[in-house]
């Protein structure tokens, strides 16, 4: 069995923005895999809501609150916009059908290229484009947790800044967030917590003004020369 991970212990506050920064095969995604239960832990828990939901399927979480955007993605290629958008409120069809259209109008109201775009199928988007409709369709399962993994790859700079943007109104609005990144720049921006992983360990959790005062940690995961 490879252990991605060990000693990893982070907390996600009520609406606060919590990142999660390291290198590549820091273990980084596979924490957050863990956290939406996508991947099984052989120890250790994870708390939501005062619940245990170690290992508990996916499907259940985000009926729970807990809503997961991809790293690339991951829009249904085939599916038009407002099929992506049905299909983040699976959970809520059923019952909540008029109020998950309303929804919907909701989402391109806030992205307004989704309503442009409605008819489009979701793999002729730009990537941008498929981004902004991976976070509106985690938003149709009315999240109270939103885990967010790499958002910014594979993407210019200028739609980097436009999608971080909406990351911080989105967390401004109450919703709790816990953002995977690379880009730590972009990162401490709008965080405002941080735990930093290398090889699996975690080697820092604090606070903005404390991440900023570890110069070690500047030095190896701001880009500046270690000399």
């Amino acid at each position: 069995m490879i252990k991605a991970l060990k000693g990893v212990s982070i907390s996600a506050l009520s609406g606060k923005l919590t990142c999660i920064l390291g290198p590549n095969g820091a273990g980084k995604s596979t924490l957050l895999f863990t956290l939406a239960g996508i991947l099984n832990s052989d120890r250790g828990k994870v708390v939501f809501d005062g619940e245990d939901i170690t290992n508990k399927k996916t499907s259940n979480l985000v009926e729970k609150g807990l809503a997961l955007v991809p790293e690339n993605r991951l829009i249904f290629p085939h599916l038009t916009v407002q099929e992506n958008l049905l299909a983040g409120a699976y959970a809520r069809l059923a019952k909540e059908r008029q109020i998950v259209e309303q929804d919907i109008l909701a989402m391109y109201a806030r992205f307004p290229v989704l309503k442009e775009r409605s008819g489009q199928l979701g793999g002729t988007m730009s990537g941008g484009e498929q981004q902004m409709l991976a976070v509106a369709r985690a938003l149709m399962s009315k999240p109270k947790l939103l885990l967010m993994d790499e958002p910014s790859v594979g993407l210019a700079p200028m739609i980097v800044s436009e999608i971080f943007s909406i990351i911080k109104q989105l967390n401004e609005e109450g919703i709790s967030i816990v953002l995977v990144e690379q880009n730590a720049s972009k990162a401490l921006e709008i965080g405002d917590y941080f735990y930093l992983l290398d090889q699996g360990k975690q080697i820092f959790g604090g606070s903005r003004e404390a991440i900023l005062k570890e110069n070690i940690i500047k030095k190896a995961y701001l880009g500046e020369s270690t000399g």
